[in-house]
């Protein structure tokens, strides 16, 4: 009996140590702020982080976050508001939508919205820049006097009560065909090559700010607000000492601005994500 003893003596003291799993959604923004965040809990708290990157879209996210899967992930208001609430968030201001969405997952799940990273990634709908030149377009309202739009969007854009079916409605937009759906980084490559027209893309995609491309304003304030911020479970922040304080040593320091020219580092220039959130925090 004294071997079998010994080895489950040893087999006890060889269990892992607390580790802090960090989830993203799966796109550029999101994959690049789960590194940054990731980084920055290592950088001041020293302790053990796994990564989940790129696990899925909303729901996928959200579910394993719930689950106890991941501990923390970034988030947008709005799209907690209406691809997980339902709610119809038309009129809400950003300090509302937030308030809202975070009381909802504390009651819900006991999860926590830590505050804003800074920065509003609302929906963007794009057009070339000639084709904005030619036609004397600024807003989407404009773009609705015209006829036979052929539009790309993302997977997500298309089903959710704050994408595509809304837009239509909302603006009355009229349509070449069925839209064309893809990955969100083939959407920009399929607009200025010409096989679209207009994209739904992002405030914050890195490529707005390279491109001859026109993002047209939400002259009817369809989109709700995005503020971008980490939801953590509950559990996570009480067993780690200090994590909120670190996490929230990143609120309010990336702008709209901030996060093109990150997000086009990695879509643009093909920067692996963990060099660029290296630099980044380097400034914090």
């Amino acid at each position: 009996m004294a071997p079998i003893f010994a080895c489950l003596a040893l087999l006890g003291g060889c269990s892992h140590s607390p580790r802090i799993v960090v989830g993203s959604k799966n796109f550029t923004e999101e994959v690049l702020l789960g590194e940054i965040v990731a980084q920055q809990i290592e950088r001041r708290l020293h302790v053990e982080v796994e990564r989940k990157l790129d696990l899925g879209g909303t729901l996928v996210a959200h579910e394993a976050l719930v689950k106890g899967e991941i501990d923390l992930y970034p988030e947008y208001t709005g799209t907690a508001l209406t691809a997980i609430l339902k709610e119809q968030p038309a009129g809400l201001s950003a300090v509302a939508a937030r308030q809202r969405v975070s009381t909802a997952y504390r009651s819900r799940w006991k999860l926590e919205w830590l505050a804003p990273l800074g920065f509003n990634d609302s929906f963007a709908m794009v057009v070339r820049g000639e084709t904005a030149r030619r036609l004397h377009l600024g807003t989407l309202s404009e773009a609705a006097a015209r006829q036979g739009w052929r539009l790309g969007v993302g997977y997500e854009f298309q089903g959710r009560p704050d994408g595509l079916a809304g837009l239509e409605r909302a603006y009355g937009l009229r349509l070449d065909g069925t839209p064309a759906v893809m990955d969100l980084g083939l959407l920009y490559p399929a607009l200025t090559g010409g096989k679209i027209d207009m994209a739904a893309g992002n405030a914050t995609d890195g490529l707005l700010s390279k491109l001859d491309v026109t993002v047209l304003a939400d002259d009817r304030y369809y989109f709700p607000p995005y503020q971008c911020a980490v939801v953590a479970r509950e559990q996570t922040l009480e067993q780690f000492k200090g994590l909120r304080q670190c996490l929230e040593e990143l609120s309010g320091k990336f702008s709209d601005s901030t996060m093109r020219k990150l997000n086009y580092q990695v879509d643009g220039l093909h920067r692996p994500a963990q060099g660029v959130a290296r630099e980044a925090l380097k400034s914090y």
